[in-house]
């Protein structure tokens, strides 16, 4: 794993190695990529710096790392951006009691 957030960034990208993957932010709160390829959906690529960082210092980050490489893969497919940590989603029906 590397020393910094851009490298565990280039780790998790580094599944879409036949799509064109390219940088067009690295300042800020967060990494982008633009996509570019015939067979995905998926078109940008958005992490988060500090869950990155989070990423580095945890005990178990290795693991999730791996877990996030599958779940790019999986999303290439079907969704045109993706985003670690992915915002959560509340239901649109209340639970009933």
């Amino acid at each position: 794993m590397g020393g910094n957030e851009t490298a565990i960034a280039e780790e998790i990208v580094s599944v879409l190695k036949f799509a064109a993957l390219r940088v067009y932010s690295e300042w800020g709160d967060a990494i982008r990529y633009t996509v570019r390829g015939t067979s995905l959906k998926l078109r940008s690529i958005v992490l988060d710096r500090e869950a990155l960082r989070h990423l580095l210092q945890d005990p178990i980050g290795a693991v999730k790392i791996d877990y996030l490489k599958r779940d790019l893969l999986r999303c290439a497919e079907r969704v045109s951006e993706y985003h670690y940590p992915r915002t959560r989603v509340r239901s649109r029906h209340p639970v009933a009691s």
